[in-house]
């Protein structure tokens, strides 16, 4: 007997000030859009989620395959289309979420280089159609709940390094009540191995963002503040203030 499946959630949203808000049928927060730049990225935690720019070389970007598990309210697809322009894919469970990003949060329409697809995280990362192909890997699984990531194990991990270029990365968000960041990474660290981990100060929120390179670097300070005044003067994102607040983090 097939067991019955899981009702999707009701997709809304609400306005405050100049600020649109994606909510799953209650009231945690999905993702969000400034109204009047609508093509920025205005979380905190979201804008760590584009950190994986300070491990690769500037002139290398526009090259690059991004994909993200999990949609939100497309801040992260819409901002590696629009802004770095760049092959971009993201994967979303719920049709009701695809949606509502194209009605109410300027999702565009896929073309040569975007593609919204419908189907399930851990199916996509277990397959072998984008093994080796995706240089940058945006993670941020949550329900309406928020309650812990819905994927969350050593082989999900795997499969998502599998997924990795030689030089990719992927950023994941860690958050939620029921959720453990010390048993998050411990399982992100037996998947990706030694030296791999950097990880950034939780937020205000509590959303923790970790980096995990398919290919353990680490990068001189002298660098790193050479790309971030880069990344803040190209692409508009706070990354000079990302090197205070982002560390090597491999698990104990």
């Amino acid at each position: 007997m097939k067991a019955t499946p899981t009702p999707l959630p009701e997709v809304n949203f609400s306005d405050q000030g100049d600020v649109r808000y994606l909510h799953l049928g209650t009231e945690w927060v999905q993702g969000s859009m400034l109204l009047d730049q609508p093509f920025d990225i205005e979380l905190e935690y979201v804008q760590r989620m584009m950190a994986w720019l300070l491990f690769v070389e500037p002139a290398s970007v526009a090259r690059r395959h991004a994909m993200q598990l999990g949609l939100g309210a497309g801040a992260l697809t819409k901002f590696c289309h629009k802004k770095l322009r760049i092959k971009t894919t993201a994967i979303e469970l719920n049709p009701q979420v695809i949606a509502a990003c194209r009605l109410w949060f300027k999702l565009p329409a896929d073309d040569a280089r975007l593609s919204v697809v419908l189907g399930d995280a851990a199916e996509v990362a277990a397959h072998s159609h984008w093994r080796g192909t995706v240089d940058t890997l945006q993670v941020d699984l949550y329900d309406q709940e928020a309650a812990a990531p819905v994927l969350d194990s050593k082989a999900f991990y795997a499969d998502c390094r599998a997924l990795l270029t030689e030089d990719g990365c992927m950023t994941v968000n860690l958050f939620g009540r029921s959720s453990s960041y010390a048993r998050s990474l411990e399982k992100i660290g037996a998947a990706f191995g030694p030296g791999s981990i950097w990880a950034f100060r939780p937020t205000r929120e509590g959303n923790t963002v970790v980096l995990a390179l398919r290919t353990p670097m680490q990068p001189t300070r002298a660098l790193l503040a050479e790309r971030a005044e880069t990344i803040e003067t190209r692409w508009g994102l706070p990354a000079r203030k990302w090197l205070r607040v982002l560390k090597p983090a491999d698990p104990d």
